[in-house]
């Protein structure tokens, strides 16, 4: 099997049997990866300083990412171990989570 009929494959069941609100969870994960990839090519290319904000910066994508992961596991509908968590319960859990881990990640800055 030649890797394009894997990725056309991939893609086909993906359009078929994602939910519309996974989707769009999926947007923002793919959002925030590449603002990571995008801040991380930045330091490569200008340099680190000040250093405090490219670390607040990147550990922030890398937050908000776990983050949404979290969110997408507990709103998947095929995911089980979760319980009776209704999707906006979990998404209410986001904000809150996101809301503080910001707080901390702007006291880091300074």
């Amino acid at each position: 099997m030649s890797f394009a009929k894997t990725v056309s494959t991939f893609t086909a069941e993906y359009k078929r049997n994602t939910p519309k609100k996974l989707k769009i969870i999926d947007v923002y994960l793919t959002y925030v990866v590449l603002t990571g990839v995008i801040q991380f090519l930045y330091c490569l290319l200008v340099g680190t300083f000040p250093f405090n904000s490219f670390l607040s910066g990147f550990i922030s994508t890398i937050g908000s990412f776990v983050l949404g992961v979290g969110l997408r596991m507990q709103v998947n509908p095929s995911n089980s171990g979760w319980g009776n968590i209704s999707p906006e319960r979990a998404f209410a859990d986001f904000l809150f989570a996101n809301v503080l881990f910001h707080l901390v990640i702007v006291a880091f800055v300074g």
